[in-house]
């Protein structure tokens, strides 16, 4: 009989966002002309398109996959082309971080790093998560057999759970923006978890998926504008939310050459060569056409093209957080994150919350209870919807409950 993974056992019965599709079919089948008004702000999926320059880049490059002379086929290395690397070492430049080409991975996105990360660490350490967190942090740690410890979020420290000297963790998430709750961290707060990861020999794992979403000049956009961060973190980040690649797939993570930690014989080891060997042995790389598409990212337009979609969501987060002002809901998010995390009113909970906009004004979105025991109470607002669906919708919540 084959053995299985009995750490799968350990995990809540439904991911979050398959218990939220369940709920919606069951009202849509209940009731099919009400679903026909079905506003969705729960899954933080993007609606606009591919910035043009994009689209040239990925049908140039597929013109020359058409081509012997231009084909390609496996790429050498598995951890990108040159071509990208270079333009997201000097994307990271643009922003004050010291990254080099050699220290960045290309990879099909954020998500998936985030979970596979693990696979180089050795089982019984201690991860620390802060708590609300986006579930792949908790869940792919559950899978690996792992306990997880709990810094909490809440409305008292504005979302931004601080380390706590008197617990050692091996291994820390932090994600900023934040999601759920698109709270931020400062560069002092940033350096406090840094020099606690310094302090106990900690590795962070740090996503910074929607790093472009950062309007404030003081928050930092990579924690390698910390003085210290090469030493003690991992950097994942996405072009999902920066670019529109949630159906693409590509991304990056970053292993510095000077975070180096001992096995067990005290040797030092890089973790970006273990990283480099697992990724060769379990990934094949990103395909060449998404990868040029990713490097116009970074071109001058690119960026300009990108940064006037992100400018669309801002303004559908900036009309949710109005709204919340005017019904007198207190949030957190929306300045720099395409989200709002809002409290729950007249004493809801998240899921009685999330059924009463489902049912009374065919709104989704997303229960915070869903992201851990601090987001009971809390509902996360994704600003990822059109102008138009997204004025609709507040527009209902003003009916709903003023």
């Amino acid at each position: 009989m084959a053995k299985l993974n009995e750490n799968f056992s350990r995990l809540k019965k439904n991911y979050l966002f398959i218990e939220i599709a369940k709920r919606i079919k069951a009202y849509s089948e209940a009731h099919p002309e009400e679903a026909k008004k079905l506003i969705r702000m729960g899954i933080g999926d993007v609606t606009r398109p591919l910035a043009p320059v994009v689209v040239e880049a990925m049908q140039k490059a597929c013109a020359e996959m058409g081509v012997r002379e231009t084909f390609r086929g496996y790429e050498d290395s598995g951890a990108g082309y040159d071509f990208l690397k270079d333009a997201v070492s000097n994307y990271y430049k643009s922003f004050g971080a010291d990254v080099a080409p050699d220290e960045i991975r290309i990879s099909d996105g954020a998500k998936s790093d985030c979970g596979n990360i693990i696979d180089i660490f050795g089982s019984g350490n201690i991860v620390l998560v802060t708590d609300p967190a986006y579930p792949v942090y908790v869940d792919s740690n559950i899978m690996n057999g792992n306990d997880v410890i709990y810094a909490d979020s809440t409305e008292e420290n504005g979302f931004a759970a601080m380390p706590d000297k008197s617990v050692k963790a091996d291994l820390i998430y932090l994600c900023s923006p934040n999601n759920p709750t698109g709270s931020v961290y400062n560069k002092a707060q940033l350096k406090e978890w840094v020099d606690y990861a310094l302090e106990n020999n900690a590795v962070i794992i740090y996503d910074a998926a929607y790093e472009a979403f950062i309007t404030e000049d003081e928050i930092p956009r990579s924690i390698f504008c910390i003085e210290g961060a090469k030493k003690c973190a991992i950097e994942i980040c996405s072009l999902s939310k920066t670019a529109g690649f949630t159906g693409t797939r590509c991304g990056y993570t970053v292993i510095p050459n000077e975070l180096i930690q001992k096995d067990s014989a005290g040797n030092d080891v890089k973790l970006a060569d273990i990283w480099a060997r697992r990724q060769g042995s379990k990934f094949n790389g990103v395909s060449y056409p998404v990868q040029r598409g990713a490097e116009a990212v970074f071109s001058p337009e690119g960026q300009k093209q990108c940064k006037e979609n992100i400018a669309y969501y801002q303004e559908n987060a900036r009309v949710i957080a109005s709204t919340c002002d005017e019904l007198g809901i207190k949030y957190t998010g929306g300045v720099n994150s395409p989200y709002i995390w809002l409290k729950c009113p007249n004493g809801l909970d998240s899921w009685a919350f999330f059924d009463k906009l489902l049912t009374e004004i065919q709104v989704v979105g997303t229960p915070g209870a869903g992201f851990g025991k601090n987001g009971d109470g809390w509902f996360r607002l994704t600003a990822f919807g059109t102008h138009e669906a997204t004025r609709e919708a507040m527009e209902r919540l003003k009916g709903l409950l003023k």
